[in-house]
């Protein structure tokens, strides 16, 4: 098993490693989550961070693929400190993790730019699992807070933006199509299944999608899709 850094320094891993840091202001949350990712052959913890401020500097020197972050923090919260990494063009993905699975939460992780959100009761397999999607360029969100999530775009979106309705506009007939999937949770495959398309003509589809409307993945995809009420509860 390989041991998990303390003093934020990179560990050495191979290339198809996912490098992790985790980020949360108790050392048992960050040493519990290093020991069930560490015993993983495809995951590696490069790093830690006791709050958001660090974080973002560590994201920097350390460059990890995938940012465990919570969220109630001092000096600088998680929702803050994952708008400056998303700001700085950082190529790290942020999984939220935090025992509060409240809307405002939720929303506010995702609008800041996280590509996931999951509770920190989730298993050791639910969370390696979560690491990998994120990495992968998935959106992850846990079932119950998927529930709350759509509520709350309802709530907070009832009319469309000017600015969200006018670069809809730049998308192909298809693509809205393939965006009101992506906002629906389906995957790729699951996507080009409904479609009776091949997938790689449909992660051409999401690709352009993401460069059409300046997203960052998947989940900025979806979270757009809810703004441009293109997608309604029910």
């Amino acid at each position: 098993m390989k041991d998990a850094p303390t003093d934020g320094t990179a560990m050495v891993g191979t290339a198809n490693t996912i490098k992790v840091l985790i980020v949360d202001d108790q050392v048992m949350v960050r040493e519990g989550f290093s020991v069930l990712l560490n015993a993983m052959p495809d995951i590696e913890v490069v790093g830690e961070a006791v709050n958001g401020r660090q974080a973002v500097g560590r994201v920097a020197a350390l460059r990890p693929d995938v940012v465990l972050m919570d969220i109630r923090m001092p000096e600088l919260n998680g929702i803050d400190a994952t708008r400056e990494i998303v700001a700085a063009n950082a190529d790290a993905k942020v999984l939220v993790l935090t025992t509060f699975d409240l809307d405002e939460y939720v929303y506010q992780a995702l609008r800041a730019g996280a590509s996931g959100f999951l509770l920190k009761d989730a298993s050791a397999r639910q969370l390696a699992d979560g690491v990998r999607v994120v990495a992968s360029g998935e959106a992850l969100l846990a079932p119950a807070v998927t529930r709350r999530l759509i509520t709350e775009f309802a709530r907070l979106a009832e009319m469309p933006k000017a600015p969200t309705m006018a670069r809809i506009g730049e998308l192909t007939e298809r693509e809205t199509e393939v965006l009101v999937l992506i906002a629906q949770g389906l995957s790729n495959a699951e996507i080009a299944e409904h479609l009776v398309v091949a997938e790689s003509t449909i992660k051409t589809h999401v690709s352009r999608i993401l460069v059409k409307l300046g997203l960052r993945d998947r989940t900025q995809a979806a979270v757009f899709a809810y703004e441009a009420r293109l997608v309604t509860p029910g």
